[in-house]
C-alpha cells in the first residue's frame, strides 16, 4: 500500500506576523479539505516574541526590544503556551489529522519524527514533566511540561504548543539551536544553558541539516512521502488576507502589562 503524501514548504525566513498567518492559513485550509496535511520548518526574521493566544501579562519593556539594530518583533500565536523567544532557533509545524481525540496522546504522535531525529543527530531527547510554578512562569523555556522534550540532564530543546479545530491539528514548536544568551537574560531575566549540540555545523548549514534529518524521520514515523512544494502567488495572497485580520483580532492588549 503506497504511502500518503504531505506537503513539504521549503525552510522561510519571514517576519512573526507572517508566519503566524501562515500556520493558521495552513490549518483553515486543512479543516476545510482543501490542503493536504504539511510539514514546514522556518525561522524568524527579524527576532520575536510569540505569546500564547491566551497570555494575557507579559513586561511591558517587551515592546521596546531591539537586537542587532532591529526591534523585536511582538506576535500572538494561534496556538497555546507561554512566551517564545525566537532567535537562533528553528520552528517545525504540522498540520494534519486522525490523531484522536487525546491531546497528550498527539504530541506525543507527532513528536516522535523529532525525537526520532535528534536521536540520529546524536541527541537523545525525552518528555519534561511540569513544575507546579508553569501557570505563573511568562517563559515557555523557563518551565518544561509533558508536551516539551529535554535532554537527559534536563535542559529543554523544544518547546511546542497545539491548536485543535475539529479533528485537525496545527502543532509548532521551537528548537533551540543557536540562542543568543544575553538576549534570552534580557528578555525573560533568567540564564539561559543553550544545549550543547552534537553537530559541527553552524549557521545556515546548521540548519540545513536539521531539515534533512528530521524531514527523513518524519517520512518514517508517519509514513508518508513529502512532496516539495513552495507557497504559490495565489497562497501568498490568501495568506496575506488571513495576516491583516489575524493583525485586527488579536491587537496586543496593554491593559495588563507588568513593569
Amino acid at each position: 500500500m503506497a504511502n500518503s503524501v504531505w506537503r513539504l514548504i521549503p525552510l522561510l525566513s519571514v517576519s512573526g506576523s507572517v508566519q503566524m498567518a501562515i500556520d493558521q492559513w495552513l490549518l483553515e485550509q486543512h479543516l476545510a479539505g482543501k490542503h493536504p496535511p504539511t510539514l514546514r520548518f522556518y525561522t524568524w526574521q527579524p527576532a520575536a516574541i510569540s505569546l500564547g493566544y491566551h497570555q494575557r501579562r507579559w513586561p511591558e519593556f517587551w515592546q521596546q526590544l531591539s537586537w542587532q539594530g532591529m526591534p523585536v518583533e511582538l506576535v500572538r500565536r494561534p496556538s497555546g503556551g507561554r512566551a517564545v523567544l525566537h532567535q537562533g532557533d528553528l520552528t517545525y509545524a504540522v498540520v494534519a489529522s486522525g490523531f484522536g481525540s487525546s491531546r497528550m496522546k498527539a504530541y506525543q504522535t507527532i513528536c516522535e519524527f523529532l525525537i526520532e531525529g535528534w536521536k540520529a543527530m546524536g541527541l537523545d531527547l525525552q518528555y519534561g514533566e511540569a513544575g507546579r510554578g508553569y501557570i505563573h512562569n511568562p517563559n515557555c523555556f523557563g518551565t518544561a511540561t509533558g508536551a516539551d522534550l529535554v535532554t537527559l540532564d534536563g535542559c529543554k530543546l523544544i518547546g511546542s504548543a497545539q491548536l485543535r479545530r475539529g479533528d485537525a491539528i496545527l502543532q509548532h514548536g521551537s528548537m533551540r539551536l543557536q540562542p543568543d544568551v544575553k538576549l534570552f537574560y534580557q528578555v525573560f531575566g533568567e540564564e539561559l544553558i543553550p544545549v550543547q549540540l552534537p553537530l559541527s555545523e553552524g549557521g545556515d548549514d546548521l540548519i540545513a541539516t536539521v531539515i534533512d534529518v528530521l524531514s527523513a524521520a518524519a517520512g518514517r514515523c508517519f509514513e508518508i512521502d513529502l512532496k516539495v512544494q513552495p507557497l504559490s502567488e495565489r497562497e501568498w495572497q490568501d495568506i496575506a488576507d488571513i495576516q491583516g485580520r489575524w493583525k485586527k483580532e488579536n491587537i496586543l492588549d496593554t491593559r495588563y502589562l507588568t513593569s
